[in-house]
């Protein structure tokens, strides 16, 4: 059984009325565990609100979505939090880290949604931080540190957490050059070390280049999808 099962998404604005949008229009995917697909299209192509749906953070207005063989749209409220705490990771371009924080508590945060205790959540971040290779910034702020270093916080928290997704929306977007390299090895050292999905969300062919997967979304519909090394980027 594949980790995602998608079958006939649809995600519709104003149905019925003049100004309806299908910001997604039927969308057929399956995603086995352990990929590393990148999911491309431009501005309003729809690949975020694919992602807001594959995530849980919002449902279809129709189609069914199973994730790791689960109903997404017969969840509570509870099980769907559950999902995004514990199941799937988040890492987002703007970083969402909390300023009067520093990194290692911004770590721990998704840890006391989760209740585990204050000396094994401060380990768990700590590692985490170490992976990324922050563990002499532990107790940086984000206004101490580069962007490129308040990224590798966000993926420390995302991993924190164990979960076995990590979807990451334009997560070098606002990276020079070579800060988005390295954020990107980062992402591929998960990948490769411990079988993490990853789900990678981008409107730049360079980025998608990093995976091994690539789909292409355009107006709401799945135009390409096939292994990298089939499509010119």
């Amino acid at each position: 059984m594949n980790l995602i099962e998608m079958e006939q998404i649809y995600k519709i604005y104003h149905e019925g009325l003049e100004n309806e949008v299908r910001a997604l229009n039927g969308i057929d995917l399956s995603i086995g565990r352990g990929e590393f697909v990148a999911i491309i299209g431009a501005s309003g192509s729809g690949k975020s609100t694919l992602m807001n749906v594959l995530g849980c953070l919002d449902l279809p207005s129709r189609g069914t979505y199973h994730l790791n063989g689960k109903l997404a749209s017969s969840m509570t409220d509870d099980e769907l939090s559950h999902i995004r705490n514990v199941e799937i990771g988040f890492i987002f371009q703007g970083y969402n880290l909390i300023p009067a924080l520093d990194a290692l508590e911004n770590v721990e945060l998704p840890l006391i949604y989760q209740g585990i205790g204050a000396e094994q959540r401060a380990r768990t971040a700590r590692e985490a931080l170490e992976r990324v290779g922050l563990g002499e910034r532990v107790h940086n702020y984000p206004s101490q540190m580069s962007g490129g270093q308040q990224q590798r916080v966000a993926i420390a928290r995302a991993i924190s957490t164990g979960a076995p997704i990590l979807m990451a929306d334009e997560p070098t977007g606002a990276l020079d050059s070579k800060t988005g390299e390295q954020v990107l090895d980062t992402l591929h050292q998960l990948h490769r070390e411990q079988g993490t999905t990853i789900l990678l969300i981008t409107h730049d062919n360079k980025v998608a280049a990093a995976a091994e997967r690539v789909i292409r979304i355009a107006d709401g519909r799945i135009v390409v999808d096939c292994p990298r090394e089939e499509i010119a980027l």
